[in-house]
């Protein structure tokens, strides 16, 4: 799928970019130029998975993760200041949208771990560390480590993989000081989130936030937070290391694209095929239980 093309117009919006799963916008001042201070975020249905953006939507996926991630900025407020400036927005994308400050984006993914798993365990399973960082031996896939860490990777364009690094890199980068702050932030928004999902049956394996500046160096939360598309969610009550975990996020489609009835190899370098309709029912439903669980909201789209 190309993402440009699944783009809504929006009067008084120009559009400017296309991700995977979002859509950005510049609100048009009144003479007719885009401003440059402020974007539109629309979070569509889109979903990706293996580097691929899917045919396939999921209904209400966008509104989910808008709307949870609105909920956990709430919860990080005394933490860091996030980017959202209002949810004043189009009555086509309402519940789907919000304005938002433009920011000078830190250019890493900010990632951290308080489970090994996925990525982090193969780098670990071929070199006992991840993005440099010495684990401790005898570690399985889902254990829980001895505390979170900060583990960064590349920024890739769409379609290719992002790869870790160092903190070292990641100094290099944007400097020390920079770096210092996107870590501790990291890692104290894992462990914040966390200590209020346990509470509700919900563990948070590891997590991926987006960061940026105001021109005055201030330091931003900006994108989505703690969502099943940014994070693995994991049920508390069924947590066993030693295997792969039950899921809250899309691991439902990526069990279908990789198993039998899919007919497609993860290697072979085409476009995954359409989703059966009760996988997309499933992974809606995944999403909107997440929702739910977190908040203790009832979901509406």
């Amino acid at each position: 799928m190309n993402p440009m093309s699944s783009a809504p117009e929006l009067p008084g919006y120009q559009h400017v970019y296309s991700g995977k799963v979002r859509d950005l916008y510049a609100p048009v001042a009144d003479d007719g130029t885009p401003r440059e201070d402020q974007v539109l975020l629309v979070a569509s249905d889109r979903i990706s998975a293996y580097d691929f953006v899917l045919d396939t939507q999921i209904p209400d996926k966008g509104a989910v993760l808008t709307q949870l991630s609105l909920w956990w900025f709430e919860q990080l407020a005394d933490l860091v200041p996030n980017h959202v400036i209002s949810t004043d927005v189009p009555a086509q994308v309402a519940g789907r949208a919000v304005l938002v400050e433009r920011l000078e984006m830190v250019p890493v993914e900010c990632v951290a771990r308080a489970y090994l798993t996925g990525g982090g365990l193969s780098e670990y399973q071929t070199t006992g560390a991840v993005s440099g960082l010495p684990l401790p031996a005898g570690l399985v896939d889902a254990s829980q480590l001895p505390e979170p860490i900060f583990t960064a990777s590349t920024k890739a364009p769409l379609g290719e993989h992002d790869e870790p690094i160092s903190f070292e890199v990641v100094a290099d980068t944007v400097g020390l000081n920079l770096a210092d702050q996107v870590r501790d932030l990291t890692v104290r928004i894992l462990q914040r989130g966390n200590d209020i999902a346990k509470d509700r049956g919900i563990i948070i394996a590891d997590t991926k936030v987006e960061f940026g500046q105001r021109a005055d160096g201030t330091l931003v939360l900006a994108d989505e937070v703690l969502t099943p598309d940014s994070s693995r969610f994991w049920p508390a009550d069924a947590w066993a290391p030693g295997h792969p975990q039950a899921s809250y996020d899309k691991q439902f489609v990526r069990d279908w694209l990789t198993g039998p009835d899919s007919g497609w190899e993860r290697t072979s370098g085409h476009e995954p095929p359409a989703l059966p309709d009760d996988v997309v029912d499933k992974t809606r439903a995944k999403y909107v239980e997440a929702y739910e669980t977190l908040t203790g909201r009832t979901f509406s789209s």
